[in-house]
């Protein structure tokens, strides 16, 4: 009996491993046959960034069991919103790619199929942001093999790690994933072929300038260009446009009650339109060149008459170009300045 016992419990495990077999090698194929068309498309795209729609989402994840033979990384994309500077996808799509393209070109051998970078369009993917439930770009979410739910908010890229760009994106990747990304390829400024056409002109060119700097006929010779630089450093100093460049400061706004209206001034004291600096670094501007002028050429003017003519309309537009600063600093910050009377006047 118990050998009749045994020969019965292998007859049954054998013939569970024969319907088994079949169902674990058509898994394994599927999933090769998911990931050569994973690369496929991967070699086809620039950088290696593979452009997903509603059935390719489908298709790679919510089709497939997990775990997955891989992870995407997916960027949610916006065409519509390429042109506000204020959400920048531009730039941000520019630095995803990079670190695809230096995650491809840094690994190879199994590695390299284990993570595909991916982007979805809002435009012909409504329905793959509402599953992802996606409410603000910018938004990058890695869905790792384990994942089930697309909601989760565990693979979200915080905006923490949008701050370095693409090197932060590379260690969002490498800490989730525990692959490695590598050193990060940026492409070149210039081209080869830029560069020897840049050399060359410059070989060509210098006997010509040489000649011209013996003869004092160069540009740096012209007083006039002297002056019209340091006049442009100075308005470029007191409009604040360093200020703007580094915190990406947009020149105006939509206003939101109505978007057909252009706001060139914020009424807020923290934050400033980059008019708002080139309006007051105008006025500056008008202030230091008057001064300038009547520092230098107006005490040339013989006509006692004249001189007085012009010194009170000097005067003038200073007045009225400082009354403009104070104005509207008054409005953004809601403090008035009130003149400073002696006690002795009241």
């Amino acid at each position: 009996m118990v050998v009749g016992t045994n020969l019965a419990s292998r007859f049954f495990l054998f013939t569970a491993l024969l319907f088994a077999a079949p169902i674990s090698f058509a898994d394994s194929e599927h999933d090769s046959d998911l990931i050569a068309e994973l690369i496929s498309l991967r070699s086809a795209a620039d950088s290696g960034v593979i452009r997903l729609d509603d059935d390719g989402v489908s298709r790679f994840l919510t089709s497939v069991s997990t775990p997955r033979p891989y992870s995407l990384i997916i960027f949610f994309d916006a065409v519509d919103l390429h042109s506000k500077s204020e959400f920048r996808l531009v730039e941000l799509r520019r630095e995803f790619e990079i670190v695809s393209a230096s995650f491809i070109a840094n690994n190879n051998g199994s590695d390299v199929t284990k993570l595909f970078f991916c982007e979805i369009d809002s435009t012909h993917s409504a329905a793959s942001f509402h599953r992802f439930a996606v409410e603000s770009l910018p938004h990058i979410c890695l869905v790792d093999p384990w994942m089930d739910n697309l909601q989760d908010e565990s693979g979200q890229m915080e905006r923490g790690d949008f701050e370095g760009l693409a090197e932060s994106m590379a260690e969002f990747v490498e800490r989730r994933t525990k692959l490695t990304v590598g050193p990060i390829h940026r492409p070149p400024l210039l081209s080869k072929t830029q560069i020897a056409i840049i050399t060359a002109l410059i070989v060509i060119s210098i006997p010509i300038l040489i000649k011209k700097v013996l003869k004092g006929e160069t540009l740096l010779h012209d007083h006039r260009v002297w002056l019209s630089g340091a006049v442009f450093v100075y308005f470029f100093s007191v409009a604040g446009t360093m200020h703007n460049i580094i915190r990406k400061v947009p020149m105006f706004l939509r206003d939101h009650e109505d978007p057909s209206n252009i706001v060139f001034f914020y009424g807020d004291s923290e934050f400033q339109l980059g008019t708002e600096g080139f309006a007051v670094g105008f006025l500056y501007t008008v202030v230091g060149l008057i001064l300038a002028y009547v520092t230098n050429a107006l005490v040339r003017v013989k006509n006692l008459n004249e001189q007085r003519l012009i010194m009170v309309l000097a005067l003038f537009l200073s007045f009225w170009a400082v009354k403009q600063v104070v104005y509207l600093d008054n409005w953004k910050t809601g403090y008035e300045i009130h003149p400073y009377w002696p006690s002795s006047w009241h």
